[in-house]
C-alpha cells in the first residue's frame, strides 16, 4: 500500500527554535500543500520557458504557420461565443465558400475558457498565457497520479517535474499548443482510472468520463492517447474476477456505462460537428498524403534516447546537434533525455518487484515501439524494414504495431507517430522519479548531482535548431484601415493559398502567418485558409470563381497567365473581364500585397485594384469602385 502523507515531525521537548520556513511534509492541510506545489511548479514552467513568457508581455508571437491559425481560433471562438453562432462552421477563411472545421485544430474549450481574456486583450495574450502554465499545470497533474504510486512527496515531486518541464511538454507549449494544453489532462484520465479501479462508483466513473469528454473538444489525438492510457489502467481490474477478489460484473459495467455516457454528454458538440462533416463527404484526407506523414513524423532509436538538444543553452552544442543528426526534424519533439532515461532504467531496477512497475516498463517500450512508425530506424542512415510490404505507395513492416494501427478507420488520421513519445514520457517519468526516491532514501549526495543534470535538460529554450523569429502580435499602421472599414468586404492576401495540414494538390503557396493574425484584429473576411483538414470540395469551390481562380494561376503559372490573359495582343479580353465581375459580386474590397511578382501586381491592376498606401514595408491595394476603370 502507499503511503498516505509523508509525517510531519515534532519539535523535542524542552527546546525552542527559531522561526523558520516550514517543510512540505509538515503542513496539515491537503490544499495548502497542493497550493504551495502548484505556485512552484508554475513558478518552475515560467523560468523553463523564460523566453516565452517575455512575448506575454510585448504581445509578440513566433513567425510560425500554427500562431497564425491558434490566433485565428481563439478569435473565432470568441466571435462564436459572443454572437452564440456554430464555432464549427466559418466564412471568415476561403470566403465567400467558408470551411468545416470538426477537424480542425479549433481547441473549442480552451478557446471558450478563455474567451474573456481574447476579448479584452486579444488572441496573442490568450496563446501565451497558456503557454506559460501549460508546463506547470501539467507538472501538477502528474504529481496527483504520481503520489498513487510512489511511496513519498519527493518522489512524486520529482515525477511532476520529469513530465511536465520535460523537453518533450515543454517544445509542444511553445509550437503545438493544443498538444501542450491536452497533456495537462493525460495524467488526470490516468488518475481517475487508478481511482476508479481502487474503490468502483459512478461519481469516479463519471469524472473519468468528463476529462475523456473535455479533451476531445481539446485536442483528438490527446484524447485517443489518453484513452489508450485510461483502458490499460482499467484493463486488470476489468479483467480481474470476483472469485480472486475483484469485483462483480454489475459493478464494473455500470462504471462503465456511466463513464461512457458522460464521455458522449460533454464530448457531444464535436462528436454532432464531426458526424455531420463526414455525412457531408467532408472527412476524407488523401491517404498518399497521410502515407508520407507516417514515414516523414517518426522517431528514430538514438533520437528517442538522445540528450535534450536544449542543452545548446549551456554551451553544449555537439550534444544539440546529435539529437539532429540522428533523426527527421519534426513538428515534436521526440527525446526522452540521457538523465530521464538513465533514471527510468534505475528506477525500474530498483522498483523490479513493486507492483506496477513492470507494466509501466511494458508502457514505455510499447509506446516508444509505436513511435518508430511503420519502420525501425536506428538513426537517419540506417532503418530496417522486416517483414516488408509496399502500402498506398510505402513500405511498411508487417511487424511494426504502427503499421496496423493506421489500418483502423478511425485511427488513419493519426498521422505523427513520433507523438507517441508523450504517452512513453508517463511511465519514464514515473520510474525515473522512482530512482529519485530510492537515491533520497539511500545516497543523498548523488541525488545532488542527478537534480543538476536533470535541469540541465529541462524546458526547451534553445533546443530549437534554427533561430527563433518573432512577430508582433498587431500590426495597427498596417490594419487600421481595414479595420476602420465596417463593410465585411473580403481581404485577398499575396501569398495566396487555402491550404490544408494534409496537403492538397494545386492549395498554393505558404502565406505570411502574419496575415491571419491581422485578421483577428480587422475581423474581415479571409480568401485565404489554414485548416487541419481541408475538404478538397472547399479548395474546389474557391479556384471555381474566376477571379482567384485566375490569382492563383498568376501565382503558380505565371508566364502561362501572362500570356492567356495579360498580354495585349492575345488576352482573353472576356475571361479579365469575368474576373472583374466575380471580384466584385463577392464583395473583395482589399489586397495585402506581403510579396509578389510582376505578373501578381499586373493582374490585381488589370482586375480593377489600385494601390491605397504602404506600412511597414508591405502594400495595400483596394478594388476601385464599380465604374471605375483598371488602373495602369
Amino acid at each position: 500500500m502507499l503511503d498516505a502523507a509523508v509525517g510531519a515531525g515534532a519539535p523535542a521537548a524542552g527546546r525552542t527554535s527559531r522561526w523558520r520556513w516550514p517543510r512540505l511534509s509538515e503542513v496539515r492541510r491537503p490544499a495548502a500543500v497542493h497550493a504551495v506545489l502548484l505556485a512552484g511548479y508554475l513558478i518552475a514552467g515560467f523560468i523553463g520557458n523564460w523566453t516565452r513568457a517575455l512575448y506575454l508581455f510585448r504581445q509578440m508571437l513566433p513567425r510560425e504557420r500554427d500562431s497564425g491559425l491558434y490566433s485565428w481560433d481563439f478569435w473565432w471562438m470568441a466571435r462564436s461565443v459572443t454572437h452564440l453562432s456554430n464555432p464549427y462552421f466559418s466564412r471568415y477563411q476561403a470566403a465567400p465558400v467558408g470551411v468545416p472545421l470538426a477537424f480542425h485544430t479549433l481547441m473549442p474549450l480552451p478557446g471558450v475558457v478563455m474567451t474573456p481574456f481574447t476579448l479584452a486583450f486579444g488572441p496573442a495574450l490568450s496563446i501565451n498565457l497558456l503557454t506559460v502554465i501549460a508546463p506547470g499545470l501539467t507538472c501538477y497533474t502528474m504529481y496527483r497520479v504520481a503520489r498513487l504510486w510512489l511511496p513519498t512527496q519527493t518522489g512524486a515531486i520529482a515525477a511532476g517535474a520529469f513530465f511536465g518541464l520535460s523537453t518533450i511538454m515543454t517544445w509542444n507549449a511553445w509550437f503545438t499548443l493544443q498538444l501542450a494544453v491536452g497533456g495537462i489532462l493525460i495524467p488526470v484520465v490516468l488518475e481517475c482510472a487508478v481511482r476508479l479501479s481502487r474503490r468502483p462508483g459512478w461519481p469516479r466513473a463519471v469524472r473519468l468520463g468528463v476529462v475523456l469528454g473535455a479533451l476531445v473538444l481539446i485536442d483528438q489525438e490527446t484524447a485517443i492517447l489518453a484513452g489508450l492510457l485510461g483502458a490499460l489502467a482499467l484493463l486488470p481490474w476489468l479483467l480481474r474476477r470476483p472469485a480472486r477478489g475483484g469485483d462483480q460484473v454489475l459493478v464494473k459495467l455500470r462504471s462503465v456505462v456511466f463513464a461512457g455516457l458522460a464521455f458522449a454528454v460533454v464530448g457531444s458538440p464535436q462528436f454532432i460537428a464531426t458526424i455531420q462533416q463526414t455525412r457531408a463527404g467532408d472527412a476524407t484526407a488523401s491517404q498518399a498524403a497521410l502515407s508520407w506523414d507516417y514515414k516523414t513524423y517518426v522517431a528514430t532509436v538514438q533520437q528517442m534516447f538522445a540528450p535534450s538538444p536544449r542543452v545548446a543553452a549551456f554551451g553544449l552544442g555537439q550534444l544539440h546537434h546529435y539529437y539532429y543528426s540522428t533523426g527527421p526534424i519534426s513538428l515534436t519533439m521526440v527525446c526522452y533525455g540521457w538523465v530521464l532515461s538513465a533514471l527510468a532504467l534505475f528506477g525500474l531496477a530498483v522498483f523490479w518487484r513493486r507492483r506496477g512497475t513492470k507494466p509501466l516498463a511494458l508502457l514505455w517500450i510499447g509506446s516508444s515501439v509505436l513511435a518508430l512508425g511503420t519502420a525501425i530506424g536506428i538513426n537517419q542512415h540506417i532503418t530496417f524494414i522486416p517483414l516488408a510490404q509496399t502500402w498506398h505507395g510505402l513500405r511498411v513492416s508487417l511487424i511494426m504495431p504502427f503499421t496496423w494501427v493506421v489500418r483502423i478507420p478511425a485511427l488513419s488520421s493519426f498521422r505523427e507517430p513520433d507523438r507517441l513519445t508523450e504517452l512513453g514520457l508517463v511511465p519514464a517519468a514515473l520510474l525515473a522519479a522512482a530512482g529519485v526516491d530510492w537515491l533520497r532514501r539511500h545516497l543523498p549526495p548523488a541525488l545532488v548531482v542527478v537534480s543538476v543534470l536533470a535541469i540541465l535538460e529541462m524546458g526547451s529554450v534553445g533546443a530549437q535548431n534554427v533561430p527563433l523569429v518573432a512577430m508582433p502580435a498587431a500590426l495597427p499602421a498596417l490594419d487600421g484601415p481595414i479595420a476602420a472599414d465596417h463593410s465585411r468586404s473580403i481581404v485577398v492576401d499575396v501569398p495566396f493559398g487555402v491550404r490544408s495540414a494534409v496537403p492538397l494538390p494545386g492549395e498554393g503557396a505558404p502565406f505570411d502567418p502574419q496575415a491571419q493574425v491581422l485578421a483577428t484584429a480587422d475581423g474581415h473576411p479571409r480568401v485565404i485558409a489554414y485548416v487541419s483538414r481541408l475538404p478538397a470540395r472547399i479548395l474546389a469551390e474557391v479556384l471555381r470563381h474566376p477571379f482567384y481562380g485566375d490569382l492563383m494561376a498568376a501565382q503558380d503559372h505565371p508566364a502561362a497567365l501572362y500570356r492567356e490573359l495579360l498580354s495585349s495582343a492575345k488576352g482573353d479580353a472576356g475571361r479579365l473581364a469575368a474576373a472583374r465581375l466575380d471580384a466584385r459580386r463577392m464583395d473583395v474590397g482589399w489586397a495585402i500585397v506581403w510579396s509578389h511578382t510582376p505578373v501578381i501586381l499586373h493582374y490585381l491592376r488589370a482586375v480593377g485594384f489600385r494601390f491605397d498606401y504602404q506600412a511597414d514595408g508591405v502594400p495595400v491595394y483596394r478594388l476601385a469602385p464599380a465604374g471605375q476603370g483598371p488602373t495602369a
